[in-house]
């Protein structure tokens, strides 16, 4: 009988303590539970490989064969559509005798937020005749990023190209010194313009900041994420947004630098992971391989865990996956996700399901896109870690990134800084011969733009019709690749005129654009 008690009280110990471990292992060993890098899993919260979802579609894409007329289209550049980039006023533009005051924004978000936000912000000073001071970028939350726009974009390009349309200085004149982000974060401050709407329009700024501006010679607006309109703008004013994101705003000379040694050694090295194509070799390289030699694809691909928890989509990663990321969307939105309201099937129906790099990797084969393909990932983290990118990597085994293609000398000059590696990909990617993103967002939508404006190929997956075709389980390869192409005719980059309410910053046409 006391054996049988201690031995009870032994176990119970036991389970106490092992209760206790788990509990603290966290707090001891914290790296075991963070994402180890780009593409790398942690180790507790996504360490279970997901078995590919398209097993019958892998089949067929992993034995394609593609023809010379296929690969001679998908590779030949855009024909001209007969737009042509229009940045200039009609007439010649003209600075104001004297200024109204300085305007100061605060930016936050990431590259391509910044990027709109300073676009806006010269408009914005245009609208009001006022000098721009060179816009602050506030310290990114998620990456942790202090970058600032000298580390990003060329000062001195950005100021010449735009001296005959705005005034612009690096900082405040000596008499507003006072005026920083620490004075505007310990008080409230007349001078502070905090109330700005979303899409603002014109008139809201000459009503409610030009006196300010009249008061007390400075206003620093926060925050100034999308606060102007897109709509009823002189066209001056337009086209001085698309001047200052297509032509004034260049990268520094070290990111276009480490940008050119990227796409110097895709266009002229490659590297075979043999043990990828061991089971399917590499197509000959005969008339097929003539039409991509020199070439690469950039795959924009934002598969994050914020992404993937927030779309409430299925993922194949069982049941697992399904709790884990529901408690994520808990922990960080406490059940505002609209989309956990409708099934998987329903998701997938409406193009609501972002793109897995299986189902990528099955579009882009479906295309005509072969196993010799040169494939540039660019992406900060993938949810799922190498694991995830697996299948990926078997359908285009010359797939390359940052990581496997910079040395560590030049990635160490980089690393932590998340918006200059954004913009490393930005600049590779408007290089490329072709251009896909896996899914709509920030980077998707400047660089469907950017290279709208300089008619260069740019592939937009149509997610409707792929989340149907997806979860048709018995659809057999040449049906798949069919309907794909069908599909995406008229989605490799033609113009698409802007609309009321849309963005300038996604369709340059024709605000930014003139009929040749």
């Amino acid at each position: 009988m006391k054996l049988q008690i201690f031995t009870q009280l032994n176990h119970s110990q036991k389970s106490a303590f092992a209760v206790v471990f788990v509990i603290l292992l966290p707090v001891f060993f914290p790296d075991l539970f963070q994402p180890l890098g780009r593409a790398s899993p942690s180790m507790f919260s996504e360490w279970i490989a997901p078995r590919p979802m398209h097993v019958d579609l892998l089949e067929g894409a992993l034995q394609r064969q593609t023809s010379v007329e296929l690969q001679t289209s998908l590779w030949s550049p855009l024909a001209f559509q007969g737009w042509k980039p229009c940045t200039e006023r009609p007439k010649p533009p003209s600075l104001p005798e004297k200024s109204s005051g300085y305007i100061q924004v605060f930016l936050d978000g990431g590259l391509n937020q910044q990027k709109m936000g300073i676009c806006d912000a010269v408009a914005v000073a245009k609208i009001l005749n006022a000098t721009l001071v060179v816009p602050h970028f506030e310290v990114n939350p998620v990456w942790q990023d202090s970058s600032s726009f000298e580390d990003i974009f060329d000062l001195d390009h950005f100021i010449d190209a735009l001296r005959d349309e705005v005034s612009i200085i690096k900082e405040p004149p000596s008499d507003y010194s006072w005026s920083t982000r620490e004075y505007y974060a310990t008080g409230i401050r007349a001078t502070r313009i905090k109330t700005a709407p979303i899409h603002a329009t014109a008139d809201w700024y000459i009503e409610n900041v030009l006196p300010v501006l009249r008061s007390y010679g400075i206003a620093a607006i926060a925050p100034f994420s999308h606060r102007l309109t897109f709509n009823n703008l002189p066209s001056d004013i337009q086209r001085l947004r698309c001047k200052v994101n297509f032509e004034a705003l260049i990268f520094v000379p070290h990111i276009k630098e480490l940008g050119d040694a990227i796409i110097h050694r895709l266009r002229h090295t490659s590297v075979v992971n043999q043990a990828e194509v061991k089971d399917f070799p590499l197509e000959e390289t005969d008339m097929v391989g003539k039409q991509q030699t020199g070439k690469f694809v950039v795959l924009h691909l934002r598969f994050d865990k914020d992404m993937a928890a927030h779309s409430a989509c299925d993922f194949g990663g069982g049941k697992a996956e399904k709790l884990a990321l529901a408690k994520y969307r808990q922990v960080l939105w406490q059940g505002r996700v609209l989309n956990s309201q409708f099934t998987d099937e329903e998701l997938r129906s409406q193009g609501r399901c972002p793109l897995t790099p299986e189902e990528i990797g099955l579009l882009l084969a479906a295309l005509g896109f072969n196993n010799r393909t040169r494939l540039y990932l660019a992406s900060h983290k993938v949810y799922g870690g190498e694991a995830r990118l697996a299948t990926l990597s078997k359908l285009f085994p010359l797939m390359e990134d940052k990581k496997s293609l910079a040395s560590t000398e030049e990635l160490a000059k980089v690393k932590g800084k998340a918006s200059i590696l954004a913009s490393v990909d930005y600049y590779v990617s408007m290089h490329s011969d072709i251009f896909i993103s896996a899914s709509p967002g920030n980077m998707h939508n400047a660089l469907v733009a950017h290279r709208a404006y300089l008619n260069l190929k740019t592939i937009r997956p149509s997610m409707g019709l792929l989340g149907h075709l997806f979860q048709n389980k018995s659809i057999s390869w040449t049906e798949f690749q069919g309907a794909v192409l069908d599909g995406h005719k008229n989605r490799q980059g033609q113009i698409r005129l802007r609309k009321e309410k849309q963005s300038i910053y996604t369709y340059p046409a024709p605000d930014c654009m003139c009929r040749a």
